[in-house]
């Protein structure tokens, strides 16, 4: 007997990570720590690129707005997850479902044209050192992140419009803990090939060509590096591209092991638990990442602590002082 098809569909029942109850007070403290963390953590990088004026070059520029990217990567699916969790709710309605797969291709995908870009960034500052104000000037690196935002921006609306054109069947449990498309797409009773094709083909192009682009950049990169003469110089060299490198092995790793993970095993529940590694815990792993192995970001905090510090011992003093003090002051 065939499921019945339904013209409208009200909402989706997201299955989460795990089907037991009592694990589900752990999951909430164990994501709303892992969230906060990402959050404050990607926050803080931000500030501290703003606040110095030593790190305003393409470098900084690229990686601030990568911690923005996770800050909203992130906040696409961990509050949702969060709010079933406590309200023991596994419902999420048609439209939020849709909305939330829109933002999360979205940064997903610009997370993907961010890398790409940084490693581009990396790949003059090593291999063409003395041109590298010129090429990497304000309107390059303005145009590329446009270029990115645009990309990203008209996929995931591709993407969106060819699901809202889907009819789906009464059976509308997703065995995920946010709505990812192709779980989505495996709900639909239409014909699903040409959205098939079309996230196949766009997966194939704006994934493999950007990655594509990363392996190109850094063959370069080592080359160069393999070619200076002495020990100090190299170190040097690979220092400034090693926080990305780190980043960008553990951003295509972990989501080329999910997705190679789910082709080669049917059970669901499995691949949304490892979807975990690249939709929440790379978000998190950056900024310890670029703030470990950064000397630059390292500095940048301790400003940013001291000028913290600095507005906290003003604001005590003044608090202490007699009112009529005050009032002179």
């Amino acid at each position: 007997m065939e499921p019945e098809n339904q013209t409208h569909v009200s909402e989706f029942i997201l299955l989460g990570l795990s089907e037991y109850t009592e694990v589900q007070p752990f999951l909430f403290g164990l994501f709303l720590i892992i969230y906060m963390v990402t959050f404050i953590g990607n926050l803080l990088i931000i500030l501290a690129i703003i606040s110095d004026s030593h790190l305003h070059t393409p470098m900084y520029f690229f990686l601030s707005n990568l911690s923005f990217t996770d800050i909203c990567f992130t906040s696409t699916t961990v509050p949702k997850m969060l709010l079933n969790l406590q309200t023991e709710s596994k419902i999420i309605t048609y439209e939020t479902c849709i909305i939330q797969m829109y933002f999360f291709m979205l940064f997903g995908q610009l997370d993907s044209f961010l890398l790409t870009v940084m490693a581009y960034d990396r790949y003059v500052a090593i291999c063409h050192p003395l041109q590298y104000t010129v090429i990497m000037n304000p309107q390059l690196c303005g145009l590329l992140l446009l270029a990115c935002w645009l990309l990203s921006v008209l996929v995931s609306l591709l993407h969106g419009l060819m699901v809202l054109r889907l009819s789906f069947c009464t059976v509308l449990e997703i065995p995920h803990f946010f709505c990812e498309i192709n779980q989505v797409i495996q709900l639909a009773c239409s014909d699903t090939f040409l959205d098939e094709l079309v996230l196949y083909f766009a997966f194939g192009l704006l994934g493999v060509i950007p990655l594509t682009g990363v392996i190109y950049s850094y063959s370069k990169i080592i080359s160069s590096i393999l070619r200076i003469s002495t020990a100090g110089g190299k170190h040097k060299a690979f220092s400034t591209c090693g926080s990305h490198l780190s980043v960008m092995s553990l951003f295509y790793g972990t989501v080329l092991a999910v997705y190679l993970s789910s082709a080669a095993t049917q059970n669901p529940r499995a691949n949304a638990i490892a979807s975990v590694m690249y939709t929440v815990v790379t978000p998190m792993m950056n900024p310890f990442i670029y703030s470990l192995r950064n000397k630059d970001i390292k500095l940048a905090f301790k400003k940013v602590d001291k000028h913290t510090s600095y507005k906290r011992i003003i604001c005590l003093k003044f608090r202490k002082m007699p009112l009529i003090n005050r009032v002179e002051n």
